[in-house]
């Protein structure tokens, strides 16, 4: 009998993501086929303390279901690889990017990705001035309201008026040091899930998420029982290729590798599509729309986690193979 391959997966974490990071584990866990995998539940807990070490001889593979800082923004990446394990996923650069919605839209804006009219500015900044409007003056009610660097709709607030305003940059400021604003945009609400390495990822079919009331809050998402998505979207074939290669682009433009879910804007009436987000560790609740998106697209849950760890082992092979390179062309 083949040995089965060690999976440690990771969840939790200090983040005010942690609970959201419980459910996608433990999904993930259920899922894994335990005739190839044998499963390593590491359960982070909120002040960040691990209940063991990783080594290299202890997992052959790491699956960092962690949400939100320490965990999604190149962190845990970055430890991982100073220990040598494979892990699942975007790398350090990517995770970063995508995990601070500044610095992503930045790195769309340069690629000539559409993104949502915004400003952004940091805590000393809004604290410096005296006139709160003067920031925001560029943008129309309604805004949204958002920490840049966290996920899962935490921290945000939908606003119209200056002391909305006020009171959501105040609870935006618990999460982040740095604040984003956002115009809203009245449009459909569209995901595309991405899978695959640097060269040749590919697009899932596009969903459409089922937004009650103004927005997609935290609620919604993760505590209600009501369905949140169509999956595929009923779109016209012209915009459903469009999505799924903006999506791409998006995955490109961060440097993204293994996966990730690129959130939209579709404006029916104009027909202007924008990418809102792009999440590098999306869900993996059993209600994932990502996960979702893959199944209707031909590729069931268990193997969609069968090509995820596959291409984690593939990029540690493609490390190697450089770094041994580097060393015989050095003479070392």
């Amino acid at each position: 009998m083949t040995e089965r391959v060690r999976v440690a997966v990771l969840a939790g974490g200090p983040s005010a993501e942690h609970e959201v990071s419980l459910q996608s584990a433990h999904a993930v866990l259920d899922a894994l086929p335990k005739e190839l995998y044998e499963p390593v539940p590491v359960i982070i807990d909120r002040q960040g303390r691990w209940p063991v070490e990783l080594r290299r001889d202890q997992v052959d593979v790491v699956f960092p279901v962690l949400h939100g800082p320490f965990g999604e923004d190149g962190v845990v990446q970055g430890h991982l690889e100073t220990l040598g394990i494979p892990y699942v996923g975007c790398g350090v650069l990517a995770s970063a990017v995508a995990m601070d919605k500044v610095a992503m839209r930045r790195a769309f804006l340069a690629e000539g990705i559409p993104v949502t009219p915004g400003v952004w500015f940091t805590e000393h900044e809004w604290r410096a001035t005296i006139d709160s409007w003067g920031l925001v003056k560029s943008l129309d009610w309604p805004m949204y309201v958002k920490p840049s660097g966290l996920g899962s709709s935490i921290g945000i607030s939908r606003v119209t008026s200056m002391e909305e305003l006020r009171a959501g940059v105040e609870l935006a400021l618990t999460h982040d040091r740095l604040v984003i604003v956002e115009q809203e945009v009245a449009a459909r609400e569209l995901i595309c899930g991405v899978l695959g390495g640097h060269d040749f990822p590919e697009a899932s079919l596009p969903g459409e998420l089922l937004v009650p009331g103004d927005w997609l809050d935290y609620e919604a998402k993760y505590l209600s029982n009501a369905e949140i998505a169509t999956i595929p979207a009923v779109l016209p074939e012209r915009v459903a290729e469009e999505v799924r290669e903006t999506s791409l682009r998006a995955f490109r433009a961060i440097g993204g590798y293994g996966l990730a879910r690129v959130d939209f804007l579709y404006e029916e009436e104009s027909g202007r599509l924008y990418v809102l987000e792009i999440n590098t560790m999306p869900g993996f609740t059993a209600r994932s729309v990502y996960a979702r998106a893959w199944a209707e697209s031909g590729v069931p849950y268990p193997d969609l986690l069968r090509r995820l760890i596959d291409l984690a082992f593939a990029r540690s092979r493609q490390v190697i193979a450089r770094s041994r390179h580097v060393t015989v062309r050095s003479g070392k």
